[in-house]
């Protein structure tokens, strides 16, 4: 982080801790009584000159009797307040289906031609990009890989992208490139993603909002072996091969994702599957597209 960057985010910090304590109605003072810090310190850290801690944000918070994920977020209004409240009480799955009747309510989700746009998610070795590049020809409609167009997003390539913006400036261009996608191909698209894009709630929520996700999975060992016989071990140590470690790496892997790839629109399961049944098992998963469609496409 830049020193401008720093100084702006000590300037925010500051702000909220201010807006806090007023919506709290406590001084400045009070909150130093309350919170063991001193009152000069707090007066640096409203005016965005702190050399703050971690332990002092917990104090402050916890005198304002907020957490310190509260006192770092925007000050919620009243009523998102109250209905962060209720939210709080749900578990994951509750959660997951509050999302999707939210966004069908109140107009969340960009609806407009989002079954026309199949996204393929999952693991590498589940066959995406050779059965999404078949599909795609079966509905006459273009066929994209996300992290190429990642690369186009951010003008250079995946590891310069990574290894000068880090994980969140790559997740940055990724969030661009959807939005891309989205608005560029509203007559239909079949697109390829990562897999760890499940992973990213903000981002899988972007992409199920604008595409119709299809989970394609196979089976640990299956994955291995496509993997293994494309040559790219990634995201495993090469050095090791198909080894027990990477086997477990693996399962680990699937394990924690796959409430998340279950989210998805459709499953298509490509285990002991020919690539002519999995090709037709995905046609049968994806919505149809219409013989007015077709014919506007030709």
């Amino acid at each position: 982080m830049s020193e401008q960057e720093s100084k702006a985010t000590l300037s925010e910090l500051g702000a909220r801790v201010r807006a806090w304590r007023a919506r709290r109605g406590m001084t400045r003072k009070q909150l130093a009584s309350d919170s063991g810090l001193s009152e000069r310190f707090l007066a640096d850290v409203e005016s965005g000159k702190g050399n703050v801690s971690i332990n002092s944000l917990e104090a402050a918070a916890r005198a304002l009797n907020i957490s310190i994920l509260e006192l770092l977020q925007d000050a919620p209004r009243p009523a998102l307040a109250r209905v962060q409240g209720l939210l709080a009480r749900l578990d994951d799955t509750q959660l997951d289906q509050a999302y999707g009747m939210l966004g069908s309510s109140f107009g969340l989700n960009d609806s407009q031609g989002r079954e026309r746009r199949i996204a393929l998610i999952g693991l590498r070795g589940a066959g995406k990009s050779t059965l999404g590049s078949q599909l795609a020809a079966e509905r006459g409609v273009p066929f994209i890989e996300l992290d190429r167009e990642i690369e186009r997003e951010a003008g250079t390539s995946m590891n310069e992208i990574l290894l000068l913006h880090g994980q969140a400036g790559y997740r940055r261009y990724e969030r661009r490139a959807l939005f891309r996608i989205a608005e560029d191909h509203p007559a239909g698209v079949v697109m390829t993603t990562g897999g760890s894009i499940v992973s990213e709630r903000e981002t899988f929520d972007l992409l199920q909002s604008r595409f119709y996700c299809v989970w394609l999975k196979a089976s640990p060992e299956e994955h291995m072996a496509r993997v293994v016989a494309q040559g790219d071990m990634r995201p495993f140590d090469a050095t090791r091969g198909a080894t027990s470690e990477a086997m477990d790496d693996l399962r680990r892997i699937l394990s924690s994702r796959e409430a998340l790839y279950a989210r998805a629109d459709a499953v298509v399961d490509t285990a002991a599957r020919t690539l002519k049944q999995s090709l037709k098992d995905l046609e049968r998963a994806v919505p149809k597209t219409t013989v007015r469609e077709q014919a506007e496409r030709t």
